[in-house]
């Protein structure tokens, strides 16, 4: 009885050994494969200045691709995509990862769409598609719909934000956009760091557009005979095709674009803040737009630690009452703080002309409650995850926060 237990558990570990074995193999023979290096990886929509008849689409390959491309097509219930569909050829830069390694970064804009349409897509070349995927044209004209709005995620992307960005994308599977406010990654030149925030992301980046706002973590410590030199990462914008209606000295980290009814701008807190306010102060007096929605990493009124940015908030929320934004949306400080609408920098009531402020996190990176700005704060808190929906109606703006698990944290509305 003995001998054939013992004779059961050696055919066991004869079988075990065989599928390792054969496991084994198989990726290393697919590590191996030529082709594996011209596979397009680390696919993100983003969002376009006008997503009504356009939208941007960025990936990636390890090794260089000749006369890279994108296809597009308006899908039916047949499995046919190909026919009828129309090619476009993508722009190439070349990034070096490391010594030994070069990534090379591919960018296409789809343009003259027809508004409020399902449109399917796939990248690379052939014998090397990614697969299809849709997305949805803005409409021209007024519509309500939602977007998911992020704070920082920065830390332990992969292991704890996955989460959050699959919580956040059941709870709202039909929002438009999603807006990152930031500090995607926290050393954004290591490029392993960027590739758990792709993993993370999974298929969602590949349809739904993302809005990504830079934050200061885009600005990795760079001293230069011992004086700080303030650069953006040189991984940053090669992997992303945003808006490039801002100032040139901040291309594609300040801009905006209209979405059915709400002018969005997305401003850089880090540098050339006095150039922006002048742009930011033009762009508002032209806006014809109902709402009006901006994103900076850094929070006017700070909700972390001690932290405070005096500069930043005098000189921009003197432009918001003057123009009468309704919200701003910031991360940075990783704890939660929504205002009371305010207005000079004071609580007014809720039918008076002012502006909410918002700071969250979605990332598992927390800090105490700043104290000095509690007495504005309709909501303060700290060590969650949190992700918000945002709906937009003509005459309501509906804001929900939640936690990881789904569960409501805060909410309000404007009414107009």
């Amino acid at each position: 009885m003995i001998y054939r237990k013992y004779f059961i558990n050696v055919k066991i570990l004869i079988k075990s050994f065989l599928v390792i074995l054969v496991i084994s193999f198989s990726s290393l023979t697919l590590a191996e494969s030529p082709d594996c290096q011209y596979i397009p990886g680390r696919i993100i929509l983003n969002i376009t200045e006008n997503p009504a008849v356009s939208q941007s689409v960025a990936w990636r390959t390890d090794g260089q691709i000749t006369n890279p491309q994108a296809q597009i097509s308006i899908p039916t219930d047949a499995s046919d995509l190909v026919t009828g569909s129309k090619t476009f050829y993508a722009t190439t830069e070349a990034v070096q990862i490391d010594s030994e390694r070069t990534a090379y970064h591919y960018t296409v804009v789809f343009d003259s769409l027809k508004s409020s349409t399902l449109y399917a897509y796939r990248v690379g070349v052939e014998d090397h598609w990614s697969e299809w995927n849709h997305f949805k044209t803005a409409n021209e004209k007024f519509e309500p719909y939602k977007f998911v709005y992020l704070g920082d995620p920065q830390d332990e992307v992969k292991s704890m934000c996955s989460r959050i960005f699959r919580e956040s994308f059941k709870k709202a599977p039909d929002a438009r956009f999603w807006i990152i406010g930031g500090d995607i990654v926290n050393k954004t030149d290591k490029d392993n760091e960027w590739g758990e925030f792709y993993y993370a992301m999974d298929w969602i980046a590949k349809v739904t557009p993302q809005v990504i706002v830079c934050g200061n973590h885009a600005f990795p410590r760079k001293y230069v005979n011992g004086k700080r030199v303030v650069e953006l990462s040189p991984l940053w914008r090669p992997q992303f095709k945003l808006p490039e209606n801002g100032p040139d000295v901040v291309k594609e980290t300040a801009y905006y674009y209209d979405y059915q009814g709400v002018r969005y701008i997305v401003l850089n807190g880090r540098i050339e803040l006095d150039v922006q306010a002048q742009w930011l102060e033009q762009v508002l007096k032209e806006n014809t737009q109902r709402w009006t929605i901006v994103s900076i990493h850094q929070p006017c009124y700070s909700t972390g630690s001690d932290r405070d940015i005096p500069h930043q908030r005098k000189l921009l929320p003197p432009i918001f009452d003057k123009y009468s934004v309704d919200l701003v949306l910031s991360g940075h400080d990783h704890a939660y703080g929504r205002s009371y609408k305010l207005y000079d920098a004071k609580v007014v009531k809720d039918n008076e002309k002012g502006t909410v402020y918002v700071s969250s996190v979605c990332g598992p990176k927390a800090y105490e409650i700043n104290k000095n700005f509690t007495h504005l704060m309709a909501k303060s808190g700290t060590d969650r995850q949190l992700f918000q929906v945002i709906s937009i109606d003509y005459n309501r703006l509906k804001y929900e926060a939640f936690n990881a698990i789904g569960e409501l944290y805060d909410s309000f509305e404007l009414v107009k």
